[in-house]
């Protein structure tokens, strides 16, 4: 007996023909989402409607829409790449969604997901005391933190840094996409190396911060992503713990420094425990985000 298997596109028809059968066969493949959504069915969602330039959420009645030839193709490709190559979906779509901005993004960055974008959306509050005039984005990769920080403080210069030129290429894209060229600027440095004598009012950092046994055993989807974004010595805190000790210089008097650290932030309280860190709650979800005052730096680093 000889099995034929039917092709999805002369059998499915509307978009929630196939986002029912991306998400079944997401499903099936037991596929990781961690990288904008946390399900089968938003992922497959997204790769579908940005297949026929559409954006999520979308409305139940387009759901019944019937679809092209040449768009239901579209959509197989992308649903068959998330699964043969394990990539995240952003880097399908080339564009992620961060504090509510869209921003271009591909292996050369991380996928924006930070739950710093939520902090940015409530102006930091109440943690500044006054609206900060200078920005740091330390390790900005695509450049999406400083850049909804420029959003949030429409007065404010903004500076982006990272280690990889690969990195700041993506940065640039996003900052002219943003039409920011004014008012942010995107500079290669190893931490502080390149600054001099430069001070700002807020300092925020997403480092690489994921300790030795996590990144061996993290799924495939990360692995797609820049091992330099990600790893950080045994323990996750090598670059942190060089940001701790140098961070004070570079702030001014009421300056104020917010860094992610993610799952290491057990380690970071026991390596520093008598460092007054203070653990930022979300209202949706993340864990590992701490705010640190100059007065508080110069008094233990």
């Amino acid at each position: 007996m000889v099995t034929t298997f039917l092709d999805p596109c002369d059998e499915l028809f509307s978009l929630r023909d196939f986002i029912r059968w991306g998400a079944s066969e997401f499903t099936a493949a037991n596929l990781y989402f961690g990288h904008g959504t946390d399900n089968a069915w938003d992922e497959a969602e997204q790769l579908v409607l940005h297949a026929v330039h559409l954006t999520p959420p979308l409305a139940d009645e387009w759901l019944s829409a019937r679809l092209t030839h040449p768009e239901r193709k579209r959509v197989v490709e992308n649903l068959t790449r998330r699964i043969q190559e394990r990539i995240p979906a952003a880097y399908i779509t080339g564009q992620a969604w961060f504090a509510g901005l869209p921003f271009t993004v591909d292996e050369r960055v991380l996928v924006p997901r930070s739950p710093i974008g939520e902090l940015i959306q409530q102006q930091f509050s109440p943690w500044l005391s006054q609206e900060p005039a200078q920005i740091l984005d330390l390790c900005t990769g695509s450049g999406c933190i400083g850049i909804a920080c420029a959003y949030a403080f429409p007065d404010a210069e903004v500076q982006l840094s990272d280690i990889s030129f690969d990195a700041l290429a993506v940065a640039e894209e996003n900052i002219q996409q943003h039409g920011l060229e004014d008012r942010v600027f995107a500079m290669q440095s190893d931490l502080f190396g390149n600054f001099g004598g430069q001070q700002f009012d807020l300092i925020v950092s997403n480092p690489p911060y994921v300790d030795e046994d996590d990144l061996a055993t993290m799924p495939p989807e990360y692995h797609a992503e820049p091992e330099i974004g990600l790893g950080s010595g045994a323990d996750g805190l090598d670059f942190t713990r060089r940001l701790l000790r140098e961070a004070s210089q570079y702030l001014t008097d009421e300056g104020v420094l917010i860094v992610e650290v993610g799952n290491s932030w057990v380690a970071l309280e026991e390596a520093f425990p008598e460092v007054p860190f203070t653990w930022i709650e979300f209202e949706r979800g993340g864990h590992g985000v701490f705010m640190l005052r100059k007065a508080d730096l110069l008094a233990h680093f």
